[in-house]
């Protein structure tokens, strides 16, 4: 079975580089291919399909990835409405997602492609027949489509982390298909602007995303000359407060020049500019925009304008963070993982060789703990693990590192400590650990093993070896 922090780590790397694919101003076919391939790509599964749901509740196979045999025999392939309503009322719940189980199907009843890989016969393996389906919901709640998954690398049924992911990307693919409609439709518009101000007026009032024009020549440079509705219901100001401004007065930009280089080669090449800023609405809160901005030319001796697209993706960048935490933390404990502490321990380092004062690397393994679990049962070590890292996040010092390495062993990461203050921070750790743990009648101690961190340290992973070699000498000397 694959680790799951790697697992974590690839599935983030992947889905930031999904989402950009996703972002605003791709068009649906885009977008529906990213979302299929970012699965594939990115969440461990061997093969995604993606039925778009049409107004008249219809579904079509639109974007397959993952399998040849799947795409062309799935691909373009039109249902009714009720599709997915007799497997769903067989299905397990699992959050947004529904899974059914090869063994609830009618005997001898199959529907869609079924790949030809072997039947395991262990209990949680992913049988060719199971189905794990992630709906997809714009972010007005409408049904946009329905993301199906198969074939998972590690052929088990997902855990809750895999799971966790595929809600989160099927909530990002849901409001980006959602905006890619709204965009490819905008797009078809835009073709006609020049034809027909009036349509024009129709798009930019009646859109659902907010939409600007800002001036991108002569004396009124930068200045906003027009906003619809829905800009201003987005960013909280009105119109007339908005109108005449210049749009950079609202947003934070971290990288000026940067942001005036590439809208010079916008205008030499009469592309689209995307962008994400941070934008402060007259409340004081901070919301992320994203969105984009192509230049328009209005014609014979009128200044050129550019068309502001954008849209609230404030819940993607937190949907990003979570992502980011989970693929840095110890699922049960919230703790640092081994790769976090990996980053953590590059700066302690780089800090030691900096001033030559050492640091310490402590190896924390719990005595009794197994007692807890075969007396009490796992849910009840599961609260006593948390229980004891708190505990032990409490006891160090302010910028030190606990983390969880996995089971009951621990380590802390400390900078800049020997002597008095290293024996005075093992002697806090043991006495966090030993205090009596809530309806739990066993002592649960710890023994520390430590190692220094110096400027000829190199290597964590021989480091916490010694760390935990030093812990097993702790051990026996209090046996």
């Amino acid at each position: 079975m694959q680790n799951e922090p790697a697992v974590r780590l690839s599935a983030v790397r992947r889905l930031y580089e999904v989402s950009a694919r996703m972002g605003a101003g791709r068009s649906l076919a885009e977008t529906l291919q990213a979302v299929v391939d970012g699965v594939v790509d990115g969440l461990g599964f061997g093969i995604a399909v993606l039925n778009l749901r049409y107004p008249d509740g219809k579904f079509e196979v639109i974007a397959v990835a993952g399998s040849p045999e799947a795409r062309a025999a799935l691909l373009g392939r039109v249902s009714a409405a009720d599709l997915f309503d007799a497997e769903f009322a067989i299905a397990d719940v699992w959050g947004k997602l529904r899974f059914v189980p090869h063994e609830r199907l009618p005997e001898g009843e199959v529907t869609g492609w079924v790949p030809d890989v072997p039947v395991s016969d262990a209990p949680d393996a992913w049988h060719p027949l199971d189905a794990l389906f992630a709906p997809l919901y714009s972010s007005e709640g409408e049904l946009v489509g329905m993301l199906s998954v198969d074939l998972p690398e590690d052929h088990r049924r997902p855990g809750p982390i895999h799971r966790e992911l595929l809600e989160i990307f099927a909530t990002q693919a849901g409001v980006a298909i959602d905006k890619a409609r709204l965009t490819d439709q905008l797009l078809a518009e835009k073709t006609r602007l020049e034809a027909s101000e009036a349509t024009f007026r129709l798009v930019f009032e009646g859109a659902g995303n907010g939409m600007a024009t800002i001036a991108f020549d002569g004396p009124d440079l930068g200045r906003i000359l027009r906003v619809n509705d829905a800009f201003c219901r987005i960013t909280g100001y009105t119109a007339d407060q908005l109108v005449g401004m210049r749009l950079v007065s609202f947003l934070r930009d971290d990288e000026p020049e940067q942001t005036r280089t590439e809208l010079e080669e916008v205008a030499a090449s009469n592309g689209t500019y995307r962008f994400e800023r941070v934008f402060t609405q007259p409340s004081g809160n901070a919301i992320w925009l994203g969105g984009t901005a192509s230049l328009v030319e209005q014609g014979a001796g009128q200044s050129r304008i550019l068309l502001v697209q954008i849209d609230d993706v404030t819940a993607r960048k937190d949907a990003e963070r979570k992502l980011r935490h989970h693929a840095a933390h110890d699922p049960l404990t919230g703790l640092p993982n081994r790769r976090l502490l990996q980053q953590r321990f590059a700066k302690v380092l780089a800090q030691t060789r900096f001033t030559g004062r050492p640091g310490a690397l402590l190896f924390c393994d719990l005595n009794h703990f197994k007692l807890v679990n075969d007396s009490y049962g796992h849910e009840a070590g599961d609260h006593a693990l948390r229980e004891i890292a708190t505990r032990l996040s409490t006891a160090v010092r302010h910028g030190d590192t606990v983390a969880r390495l996995g089971g009951d062993e621990f380590a802390v990461l400390a900078e800049d400590i020997t002597g008095d203050d290293l024996d005075t921070l093992i002697t806090r750790l043991e006495d966090a650990v030993s205090r009596p743990l809530p309806d739990i009648d066993i002592l649960v101690t710890t023994s520390v093993g430590t190692v220094p961190i110096t400027p000829t340290t190199s290597d964590l992973d021989a480091l916490l070896h010694e760390a935990d070699q030093a812990m097993y000498v702790a051990k026996k000397n209090r046996s």
